[in-house]
């Protein structure tokens, strides 16, 4: 009989719970929005694409399979981003004022709990003051995820990244996190970018373009704005973002500067490919793919992906080509 009543305990904890081990479940209020939706993206393999999570009567709740630890980047209609740090078999509430997302509250897991108190922490600073609380947030909780997020947040996809500051936090992170796949790979990307000056991108040589021709690295670096771009004829987004690329060079009237470096085994193939768009500007391709040594010097490891410079200074880089539009506009204008 006790076998019983214990089961039926543990049934209705389970049930109570709202989800189950390989599930994670968000639920929560919205102050000043009755009907509408937002956004839901992972920065680390949680999601696939975007999601979208409906918002009937100011309320809301979504769930998703959830096997391992994931963050969970929430998109606003104002298109203010706000993580969830979501872990199997646990639910947590939000709850929120449409009209002060700033504020928002994550209650539930212990990681979702340190993100508030950041948030507080945050509320009314300047962005040089944001900086400096994530990376004494960092300090002082290494081993958490949310110090991961908040690195790339504030030092590698900011507006003005610092990798120098990101890589040794990121060092310090890994001292904690020895298994997060995730960090490795930052680790990973960050480094050669770390290396490079601070004043300003410093390499050996770019080698020659696919024509022979010796690449100017002093132009380059000297340019108003110049975009160094890792494509394939087998990528489309990477394809998209040539033929992005071609039309701000139009527009620049020779103010922006641009190498590309293609990955393809077939140099063939790279040649069809830029006689098929026109393009014009200098091109490597030596048929050692990801193994290009330039590739490894800048910490260039997917496809595609790029590093944009003014005056020779990294400022941003793994734009999409709608990103790389708008910020290499933004910097010539």
């Amino acid at each position: 009989m006790s076998k019983l009543i214990s089961l039926v305990l543990l049934t209705l904890v389970v049930v109570s719970c709202g989800t189950d081990s390989d599930h994670f479940k968000i639920e929560g209020r919205l102050l000043n929005l009755n009907q509408g939706e937002f956004y839901v993206y992972s920065t680390n393999g949680g999601l696939d694409g975007i999601d979208t999570i409906k918002v009937t009567g100011g309320r809301f709740a979504y769930e998703i399979p959830c096997e391992k630890a994931a963050t969970l980047v929430l998109v606003f209609p104002n298109f203010s981003e706000q993580p969830v740090f979501a872990q199997p078999g646990k639910s947590v509430e939000i709850k929120a004022d449409a009209s002060h997302l700033k504020e928002l509250t994550v209650d539930g897991t212990k990681d979702n709990e340190l993100m508030n108190r950041f948030r507080e922490q945050i509320v009314s600073a300047s962005p040089p003051e944001i900086a400096k609380c994530a990376a004494q947030f960092v300090e002082d909780h290494p081993e958490s995820v949310v110090s991961v997020y908040l690195v790339r947040k504030y030092f590698i996809t900011a507006p003005m990244p610092d990798y120098k500051r990101a890589f040794a936090l990121i060092e310090q992170m890994m001292k904690h996190q020895t298994d997060n796949g995730e960090l490795n790979r930052m680790y990973l990307n960050i480094k050669p970018l770390a290396q490079l000056s601070s004043n300003g991108l410093r390499l050996t040589s770019f080698g020659y373009a696919i024509n022979g021709e010796s690449i100017d690295k002093k132009a380059l670096l000297a340019a108003q704005v110049s975009v160094i771009s890792v494509w394939a004829t087998w990528s489309y987004e990477s394809i998209d973002i040539q033929r992005a690329l071609k039309k701000l060079q139009t527009k620049s009237h020779g103010r922006l500067k641009i190498v590309s470096i293609c990955v393809d085994a077939s140099r063939k193939d790279c040649r069809d490919a830029l006689r098929q768009d026109s393009i014009s500007w200098p091109t490597i391709c030596d048929g050692q793919m990801l193994q290009t040594p330039v590739l490894k010097q800048l910490g260039l490891f997917s496809v595609p992906d790029n590093i944009v410079l003014q005056r020779g200074r990294i400022i941003a880089r793994g734009l999409d080509a709608k990103g790389l539009e708008e910020r290499v506009d933004k910097l010539l204008n």
